[in-house]
């Protein structure tokens, strides 16, 4: 189907938008997904259409934290790796199992991982005591437990991916003694990749709306831009604020939609 060009010019905001959110927190979906459907668009059309679009924003939004990157070499090949297969995943259930399946977990885990950013320097305190008082010591890269979450969040970000980030950075920050905008620069690669591979897997199972995806491609590459000079400029307790307000949202969207 055709978009008018109030529609183009709204699918286009809305990608700057997404973008945006995705480079700094991540539920970029949150903005573009509702968009297309209000175009007329069908569901699995906008969905998959929607993935391949955001995955030049989420490049973009990597290349903007690019220097936080630095040294990150093999985190990012061994969690992008789980990232690939959890995403895959992901795009399979998408068109196996009905939407009313994630519907009510979907919220849960999303309140779940606010849970975890908000206390996040609390919880890591209280890992980092126990350890001490055991003798044990932390694995530097997160171990099973990380991985494990990462496959799940990317499982689902391969399925829907509205607050994907949000889960990412909870799993990461807590799991992981680093940075948070380090962090964040991780999260965006993990983004790419599992959009990626679900675009990829959907490029010959599914139907594309084309345009949508041109506007959307090209929205969300400006938006990553701006997101990573915004975001890069961010204190941890401001950056963790804003992950908080956008999983309330999120919350809202998917619960009363």
């Amino acid at each position: 189907m055709a978009l008018s060009i109030w529609e183009a010019l709204a699918v286009f905001a809305a990608g700057i938008g997404a973008g945006t959110i995705n480079t700094i927190v991540g539920s970029g979906t949150l903005l573009t997904f509702p968009v297309l459907l209000a175009t007329g668009l069908p569901p699995i059309t906008a969905n998959v259409s929607n993935a391949l679009g955001l995955v030049p924003g989420s490049i973009s939004g990597a290349i903007g934290y690019r220097h936080e990157l630095r040294g990150q070499t093999s985190r990012v090949l061994r969690l992008g790796g789980t990232a690939l297969l959890g995403g895959l995943a992901g795009a399979i259930l998408l068109l196996a199992l009905p939407s009313s399946s994630f519907d009510a977990i979907v919220p849960v885990l999303v309140g779940l991982a606010l849970v975890l950013v908000l206390f996040q320097p609390r919880l890591a305190a209280v890992i980092r005591r126990r350890r001490e008082a055991t003798g044990g010591e932390a694995h530097p890269e997160g171990g099973v437990a990380l991985l494990a979450g990462l496959f799940l969040a990317s499982m689902y970000g391969g399925y829907f991916g509205a607050a994907q980030g949000v889960l990412y950075l909870s799993l990461m920050g807590l799991l992981l003694s680093d940075d948070l905008q380090r962090v964040n620069a991780v999260k965006n690669i993990l983004g790419a990749v599992v959009n990626g591979i679900a675009a990829v897997f959907f490029l010959f199972v599914a139907e594309f709306n084309w345009t949508a995806v041109l506007l959307i491609a090209v929205g969300s590459t400006i938006g990553g831009q701006i997101g990573a000079k915004v975001g890069r400029r961010l204190k941890p307790a401001v950056l963790r604020g804003v992950i908080i307000v956008v999983g309330i949202i999120a919350i809202l969207q998917l619960t009363l939609t």
